[in-house]
């Protein structure tokens, strides 16, 4: 299904409010208990190259920022 057809379908529901939730409850994304959607970036919301060790949840663009504010140090 295509984005306008889905727009179009919602549209069209507004009008039946009992069609609409049932629409709404089938088609939803469910609900994800693991996987790399539930690990995002703290600071931009960045899915890939997520570093979560010592619970820092940044990706690695983020981290590179502000590592020395952090206290890591680069070496070599």
């Amino acid at each position: 299904m295509t984005t306008s057809d889905y727009k179009k379908m919602f549209k069209q529901l507004r009008a039946k409010p009992v069609k609409l939730k049932k629409y709404i409850k089938h088609n939803s994304p469910k609900e994800r208990s693991c996987g790399s959607s539930l690990k995002k970036c703290r600071r931009c919301g960045r899915l890939k190259a997520h570093i979560s060790k010592y619970g820092l949840n940044l990706c690695r663009q983020c981290f590179r920022e502000i590592a020395t504010k952090l206290g890591f140090k680069k070496y070599g």
